[in-house]
């Protein structure tokens, strides 16, 4: 009960905060996306400073029903997706209650968390979260600035 309240604080306070971005929709095949907000980001492309984590909420429908689902970032750079590796890379431990429903709409919520080694350069984030057959519900590109 504690975990469900929590989780309700937290997409309660992402709404407020996130900002809708545009983005590129890399392949979702078994959802639609409706929106997706990262905070704190006022404009585009996003500014992400080392050491700073943050806040990605994706609202999206399914078309599919699922047990469960996984998330995968990578930074694509030179035609190459480098893997970002996430705390939480459940889905079902995302906001999405599972088992997931054909034709329901829910907010998947996640950390972006951005380390410090990681260099100052431009590159596209990929965010991507698959099925339980390793289908796409959705798939999502925005540019983003590494920095200091």
């Amino acid at each position: 009960m504690l975990a469900a309240t929590l989780l309700l604080l937290l997409a309660a306070g992402s709404a407020v905060q996130a900002e809708p971005l545009k983005f590129v929709d890399c392949g979702s095949k078994d959802g639609s996306i409706v929106e997706v907000n990262v905070s704190p980001c006022p404009e585009q492309p996003c500014v992400l400073h080392k050491g700073d984590a943050y806040s990605v909420n994706v609202t999206f429908s399914s078309k599919i029903a699922s047990n469960g689902s996984q998330a995968k970032v990578y930074g694509e750079m030179l035609h190459m997706d480098i893997p970002f590796p996430l705390d939480q890379p459940d889905g079902c431990k995302s906001g999405i209650i599972c088992p997931i429903q054909k034709d329901h709409s829910y907010n998947y919520l996640n950390k972006l968390p951005v380390k410090s080694e990681y260099p100052s350069i431009k590159l596209v984030v990929k965010w991507e979260l698959v099925d339980d057959d390793g289908q796409l519900m959705f798939c999502w590109k925005i540019p983003v600035q590494i920095s200091s």
